[in-house]
Order: C-alpha cells, then structure tokens, then sequence
C-alpha cells in the first residue's frame, strides 16, 4: 500500500475488564480507539469504538504490564493501513494485518462514540 501507516490492536485485561485498543499511526503518535471485539470478530461484526488518549509510538510493538501493573496488554493484530477517505465523522480506510484485511470505516456516532465495521464488498 502506497502511503501506508502502522496500526496495531492491543488485548487490554484487567481485572474486571477486556478489551482491545485499536492504534493508528498518525504522525509521532497513535490515535487510539477502544474497541469491545477482538480483531476475528470485527472481520463481520460492528463494535463500539470509544476514542481515548493518543498513545506513544512504542505501544505499535509493546507487549506487558501497563497502568501500574493494574493491566497487560498483548498484541492481538498488527500490520499497515492507509486512509481512502478522512472526514471529521467518517473514516475510511484499507487495512492489511494478520488477522484485518480489507477495507474498514469509522463513524462517528456522538461525541468521541464512533462505530468501527468492516465495509461490504
């Protein structure tokens, strides 16, 4: 892919609680999304896609212990990924990881509440 960027989605467990972190490369940082499906499922299904905080750099290959050794995270999914549109409220996007492939989009629903599905083909 031309003009491609890393991502990466994180499994986050804690806990009460997993989920998975999706990462963007966005320039120096990773726009980041919390995602309430792990990348199998997001092959056919919609989840919810809260934005959170951009993350550094290193957590596109960091795996273990975070928030002060209340979580770990392990990497579920890696690869490279290109914008095909970028609106304010709709992102588009190809996606070519281990375990995505294919194109993708979020939407925003309200607020920092997106939608990430896979696009039909």
């Amino acid at each position: 892919m031309e003009n491609a960027k890393k991502f990466v989605i994180q499994k986050h467990s804690r806990a009460d609680d997993i989920h998975w972190d999706l990462m963007l490369q966005t320039g120096e940082m990773l726009e980041t999304y919390r995602l309430e499906l792990p990348p199998e499922k997001l092959l056919l299904m919609s989840s919810a896609a809260l934005k959170i905080f951009d993350h550094p750099l290193k957590f596109l290959t960091y795996e273990g212990s975070v928030n002060s050794g209340k979580g770990n995270v392990e990497i579920a999914d890696s690869g490279t990924y290109q914008f095909l549109s970028e609106a304010e409220n709709r992102k588009e996007m190809q996606i070519s990881g281990e375990i995505l492939k294919g194109e993708f989009v979020l939407t925003r629903v309200k607020n920092d509440k997106w939608l990430f599905a896979p696009i039909s083909s």
